[in-house]
């Protein structure tokens, strides 16, 4: 039998693995990569594994680096099933289509964008002089059937006559629906078959609604193998869910192969206790200036944990009631997704919210924004209010026109409440924040969103202890402080520092460890 690794191994996106036992291939996760966009677009196009061979798909959670390349297993060639828990189908039928939706968009994007350019050569070309604000502005008018739409058949069209390379997407949004098919959804705890002699069995992670560790029994002539995913590790005593399971069943607890993550390898967060005092000086402190907190956030998982603590500070009257918009349609129909699943919810959330008849999600002050109009209305609104826009990582999506237009005042704060991968928007406006509030940087850095320069004079702040990720002491709980016998433990989903500096400890522990590169085998 054989473990092999192809995402999210010596990086942190793009989780991809597969196991071999020798009847079967059963793929753990199949991740988009995330990061610089020539890179990540060239690394999501291959796809390296032959789809016919693979039996069938178990998927540990719904966040895009490890379910978004879903629709190009199951474009061709793929007639397994993809194994999952029931929240995670729920939310797959809008992740995935969004993520589609994104992959549409961006090519047209890129289209509209290098169609531009190249008129605006021939145009200086003709003229032999620059092109005035006048004549862009006309030939953006060609490209655009109204200020938010782009007529992408005027596009093509030119395109083809100017025998221009078009942009393609990664996968449609029909794509995308069409792999919802391949898709069914299992409650925590019982084993589902899922090849020859082969189940897996699913416990609780914590990470977000829905996620699981996957514990895959192969039974053998003389005994039964068992490998343990922990996909993403979540933490404890966070608002709403469940913790990470520690209590494995009996029949579960020895483990001849750990696969971990390990984002978060070598750092401590906040106390989750501190959380909302941390959220509740940020609100005040921005409002008090008569700014906005601008909160770029995951749209599963994150943005209904910040809904939950705003909820609390609102009701409990410790900041003053700004309003709140939440503009993302994804995290509007996530957020309905949560509301569907309360079997998921900790004893805490039932005590405060259900059980006093209250929605966790839903109150006074808070809007769900739904149109491109409305969004753009809102980049303009110069009154105090909190949005909470998508991607979390700054990489895509509406959040991208809030920072535009609010970057460059310092009365504004961008709220940062998440893991920012290298290379994206989000980090290196992390970076750039932090370099600015230790006093390394004399004049405010230029933050490039959309193609164009913004001085970063906005207040960045970051809370770790949002994150869904288990820190260094939380992994490593897991391990120890769980009844489970493992014999030996692969570390992936981590910065090479990340990763290094968990295995290392591990070993300390008297573990066996290891940490593979793309491509790697091991046998079980």
């Amino acid at each position: 039998m054989e473990f092999r690794f192809y995402g999210a191994a010596g990086e942190v996106t793009g989780s991809m693995h597969l196991l071999d036992t020798g009847n079967d291939q059963i793929l753990f996760d199949c991740g988009m990569f995330q990061g610089r966009r020539k890179e990540s677009t060239q690394k999501n196009k291959t796809f390296n594994l032959d789809r016919s061979k693979i039996t069938n798909m178990v998927l540990s959670h719904a966040h895009i680096d490890h379910s978004g390349r879903i629709p190009m297993l199951t474009e061709k060639d793929f007639s397994g099933r993809i194994v999952t828990t029931r929240p995670t189908k729920d939310a797959l039928g809008y992740m995935l289509l969004d993520s589609g939706h994104i992959q549409e968009s961006d090519a047209q994007y890129l289209n509209y964008k290098s169609l531009r350019s190249f008129l605006y050569s021939l145009e200086q070309k003709k003229q032999k002089q620059n092109v005035t604000n006048k004549e862009k502005n006309s030939i953006k008018k060609l490209l655009k059937k109204s200020p938010f739409e782009l007529d992408t058949m005027a596009i093509a069209k030119l395109q083809k006559d100017h025998g221009l390379e078009r942009f393609s997407p990664l996968y449609t949004m029909e794509q995308a629906r069409l792999s919802l098919s391949y898709i069914d959804g299992y409650p925590f705890g019982i084993p589902i078959t899922i090849g020859r002699d082969t189940t897996v069995k699913f416990y609780v992670a914590g990470h977000i609604l829905g996620s699981a560790f996957s514990l895959v029994a192969v039974k053998q002539a003389d005994r039964t193998c068992r490998i343990l995913y922990t996909g993403d590790v979540g933490r404890f005593g966070k608002p709403i869910l469940k913790d990470p399971c520690l209590e494995f069943d009996e029949e579960d607890r020895d483990i001849d192969l750990l696969i971990t993550e390990s984002t978060y390898g070598d750092r401590e967060h906040d106390p989750v206790e501190d959380l909302g005092d941390s959220l509740k000086n940020i609100l005040i402190s921005t409002f008090k200036k008569g700014g906005s907190v601008i909160i770029p956030s995951f749209a599963y998982g994150r943005t209904q944990e910040i809904i939950y603590m705003l909820h609390e500070l609102y009701e409990a009257g410790e900041v003053p009631k700004q309003p709140i918009y939440v503009d993302s349609p994804l995290a509007s129909n996530i957020t309905t997704v949560f509301g569907e699943h309360p079997e998921c919810y900790d004893n805490e959330t039932h005590r405060t919210f259900l059980e006093n008849g209250l929605n966790p999600f839903y109150f006074g002050g808070i809007k769900f924004v739904e149109t491109v109009e409305e969004s753009m209305k809102l980049t303009r609104d110069d009154t105090p209010h909190v949005v909470i826009s998508a991607s979390g990582m700054c990489e895509a999506g509406r959040i991208l026109h809030h920072l535009r237009y609010k970057i460059h005042d310092p009365k504004n704060t961008i709220l940062l409440v998440g893991y920012m991968a290298q290379h994206t928007l989000g980090r290196r406006i992390e970076e750039m924040g932090m370099a600015l509030s230790n006093g390394d940087a004399s004049e405010p850095p230029e933050v490039k969103i959309l193609g164009k320069a913004y001085p970063l004079k906005a207040r960045v702040e970051k809370i770790g202890g949002f994150s869904a990720h288990g820190d260094k002491h939380e992994l490593m709980r897991i391990i120890t402080g769980s009844n489970l016998n493992i014999k030996k433990i692969g570390i992936v989903h981590g910065e090479s520092s990340q990763s290094r500096a968990f295995e290392k400890r591990l070993q300390e522990k008297g573990y066996d460890t290891f940490i593979p590169a793309p491509g790697d085998r091991v046998s079980i």
